[in-house]
């Protein structure tokens, strides 16, 4: 009784906290000193014993994410010295199991509780279940330390009889987690802590096991699969000695080639070729390169799609309803797709479908500004037409072998571009969209448009070559669209083979239809929005198309439109708008800021350009569609400026010939004008293009000239609402210009009410649209005089003004 009273006495002990570690009793374990908290407990322990007999103890708590274990372990300070480092150290010793009580106080610095022993008192003898457990324990153990190579701890593990500490032995296993540990230290009852020890190490020997049955599994699969190299080498030795023992000289690879070349659906002639190459393959050695770029052409060409080809539509109707449905307005492209395909129709029915060994196919060159649609059109073409679609972007290309292929003797020798097109698209007969051909450039590598030249040639496709087939490739079943930006920079051979289709641009109108139709839709879904939440009406997209965007296209339009669905998204996620919501135009400028193109006619007259004599407005076509050009004149003071022509701008040499002409004019004729022309003769005369950064040239900016010195030099301003365009001869005849289309839109664009074109130019107007025409006042003139008449304000609102002087 007195052992048993004894064993739950109270102790008051030092906490020694073991962060991420569990110390079991019977273990015996080195702690670094140069920890405070370790030190601590130590020197707190070594203080209480001077005053009591035995060692130091000490209370050994796990320590896990800052929280201490419910129990800890009485632990005995053995020896304080040194570690093998170096470092002050010390050996404890666990004994027993305390459960921790209340906090107390003590010497030291360290933390000091109350505690009671707990009772691991086993019965004796053993029970034969225990007993069991404690023999299956000690094979698990042995068998795990045999595996490790542990011999002389498996003769100390097997002279352990004690349950208690046998199963607090584990706490010694590298494999246990440290919450298995102190599960392990908190199960106070011996026999279901050696249950648990037992488990634990039959779940690792498990997962060894599995782990190295995986390990020998993939090692006997590399060892097969190294026999079984070995092996098929020499079963290949083999079979070459014995074809040359029986003179046989065909292998199975070539055999094979041979079998899919006749097997396959190919023209006579590329059959032919085809079976040639066969032949070398089977002559030549396995050594020899020649072999392998014979095998890369034959896939090739048994993966060419020879005798395919898809159905076109003959819906006319329905194929004009898809590209109305998909592109508002570009009605000349449209227009040429329905002829195209009533042809088609035609000729099939008559039996015509080939003519002299030519398809009907067709090249069309889609030239106009960025952002009208081109690139989109090719795909929408090919969807009315039911046709593949494949498209070769030529921007940037510089190589004549990007287009013919390369020769097969190269390394990495490919195929041209217009064959992989074929060869993906799967069909004879695709749209081939031929992207930014006005892109393609020239060097020492060769000239890619000279090579096009064959391709695009609908007399002499249907037998193209490619370097690297070497076999004719009919391509006149081909529908090849061509798009371009700027019409010069495709040279004139290649230009002459297409047919020209010009898209201009879109009026207001269409733009609006294209941005309620197409745009928004789209926009909408990118921003996550859905129609029913946000809605834009059609005076908002007037808006956005007239006066935050001016451009020919519909790109900055549709940036625009963009950003606006995402200024409402994310004011929604910030509570400070509620959907559905409803753009109006009032909305724009708090959305997306002010207006970026206001029209001259809408700003004050004061400030407008034309405000002051000797400014005119123009027209002109650029790369990105038409625009509005002023020409500003003014004169030097006789007494510092010389005579003659300044012209600044960066203009070309025909636009300086232009202002030459339209001095001389003034010149000759102010008289007949009323024009002081004295003042041309003593000061020197000064023409600026604003946008100086921009090149300009061309002959049609002549008569904003020649108004643009009259209105200087007579004092009379340019009417605000009048833009001119044509060319100028020394007897003040107006001469046709080009792009009056273009212009005329453009002019509609920056609000311009009133145009001046020359009269030879009238048919052109045919091609305007009818929307844009009835908004404009079109004056077609044949002579400068009438140009002067029409653009010039009365002389009473400006006669007074003095004539501008050059710095």
């Amino acid at each position: 009784m007195a052992a048993e009273s004894a064993a739950f006495t109270p102790l008051t002990l030092p906490v020694l906290p073991l962060d991420d570690e569990v110390v079991l009793p019977g273990m015996v374990v080195p702690l670094d000193l140069s920890d405070a908290e370790v030190r601590a407990a130590v020197e707190a322990a070594q203080a209480a014993a001077r005053s009591e007999p035995g060692k130091p103890r000490v209370l050994l708590v796990p320590r896990i994410d800052g929280t201490h274990a419910a129990t800890g372990v009485l632990g005995t300070v053995e020896q304080v010295g040194r570690l093998a480092d170096g470092d002050p150290g010390a050996l404890i010793r666990g004994r027993g199991r305390v459960r921790i009580g209340a906090g107390t106080t003590g010497p030291g610095a360290a933390l000091w509780v109350e505690g009671t022993r707990v009772d691991e008192t086993v019965p004796d003898p053993l029970p034969g279940q225990v007993a069991e457990l404690v023999k299956e324990y000690k094979a698990l153990a042995t068998a795990w330390l045999r595996k490790r190579g542990a011999w002389q701890v498996v003769d100390r593990v097997q002279a352990i009889d004690d349950v208690s500490a046998l199963a607090d032995n584990s706490g010694y296993s590298p494999f246990l987690t440290t919450e298995q540990k102190v599960e392990l230290l908190e199960t106070t009852d011996p026999v279901a802590r050696l249950k648990l020890a037992t488990q634990q190490l039959r779940d690792h020997l498990a997962e060894q096991d599995v782990a190295e049955t995986i390990a020998k599994d993939v090692q006997e699969g590399v060892d097969k699969q190294q026999r079984e190299f070995l092996l098929r080498r020499q079963l290949e030795a083999v079979r070459k000695e014995l074809r040359e023992i029986n003179g046989e000289q065909e292998g199975e690879e070539s055999d094979d080639y041979r079998a899919r070349v006749e097997a396959a659906d190919l023209p006579e002639k590329v059959r032919e070729a085809a079976l040639k190459e066969v032949d070398k393959l089977e002559r030549s050695s396995d050594q020899s390169p020649e072999g392998s770029w014979i095998r890369t052409w034959l896939d090739t060409v048994l993966e060419m799609p020879w005798n395919e080809r898809t159905e076109d539509a003959y819906d006319i109707r329905g194929a004009q309803a898809v590209l109305d449905a998909e592109h508002a307005g570009l009605e000349d492209v449209k227009e040429r797709i329905t002829e195209y395909l009533a042809v088609r129709k035609r000729r099939g029915d008559r039996g015509l479908g080939v003519v002299g060994g030519r398809r009907g196919g067709a090249v069309l060159a889609l030239v106009g500004p960025p952002g009208v649609g081109k690139t989109s059109l090719g795909e929408s073409v090919a969807h009315a037409m039911g046709r593949k679609f494949v498209r070769v972007a030529l921007g940037g290309v510089r190589d004549e072998a990007e287009i013919r292929g390369h020769r097969r003797t190269y390394v990495g020798a490919l195929p041209g571009r217009i064959v992989r097109a074929i060869k993906e698209a799967g069909s004879m007969n695709p749209v081939v969209l031929l992207d930014e051909i006005d892109k393609v450039g020239s060097d020492f590598r060769g000239d890619p448009a000279a090579a096009l030249l064959e391709v695009l040639d609908p007399a002499q496709n249907h037998t193209f070559r490619d370097h690297y087939l070497e076999v004719e490739l009919d391509l006149s079943d081909v529908v090849f669209l061509a798009t371009a930006n700027v019409l010069e920079a495709i040279p004139e051979a290649l230009l002459d083979r297409m047919e020209l289709v010009r898209l201009d641009g879109y009026t207001e109108d269409e733009k609006v239809v294209i941005a309620r139709d197409h745009l928004l839709p789209r926009q909408l879904e990118r921003a996550g929005l859905g129609a029913d939440e946000v809605t834009v009406d059609e005076g908002a997209l007037r808006k956005l198309a007239g006066e935050y965007t001016r451009e020919a296209g519909v790109r900055t339009l549709e940036r625009s439109i963009a950003r606006l669905l995402r200024k409402v998204a994310a004011q929604h996620e910030l509570g400070r708008r509620e959907l559905p919501f409803t753009v109006t135009d009032g909305d724009l400028r708090e959305l997306i800021g002010r207006p970026h193109h206001v029209p001259e006619s809408a700003q004050d007259p004061a400030e407008r350009r034309t405000a002051v004599p000797g400014v005119a407005t123009g027209l002109a076509v650029t790369g990105a569609g038409g625009d509005v050009l002023y020409v500003e004149a003014s004169l030097a003071d006789p007494e510092t400026g010389a005579a003659g022509l300044t012209l600044t701008g960066q203009l070309g040499d025909v636009m300086k010939e232009s202002a030459q002409i339209a001095l001389s004019f003034l010149r000759s004729h102010g008289a007949e004008l009323e024009l002081p022309v004295g003042d041309l003769k003593d000061r020197g005369a000064h023409i600026h293009f604003p946008a100086g950064a921009v090149p300009k040239d061309g002959p049609s900016a002549g008569v904003t000239m020649t108004t643009a010195l009259a209105s200087l030099l007579s004092g009379r301003l340019v009417r605000t609402d009048v833009a001119m365009t044509g060319e100028v001869s020394l007897t003040g005849r107006v001469l046709p210009i080009g792009g009056v289309k273009q212009k005329l839109l453009a002019a509609h664009r920056a609000g311009i009410t009133t145009v001046i074109i020359p009269k030879r130019n009238e048919p052109d107007l045919d091609d305007v649209p009818a929307e844009v025409l009835d908004k404009l006042d079109v004056h077609a003139v044949t002579d400068v005089r009438q140009v002067l008449d029409l653009a010039l304000a009365p002389a009473s609102n400006g006669a007074e003004r003095e004539v501008p002087v050059a710095a």
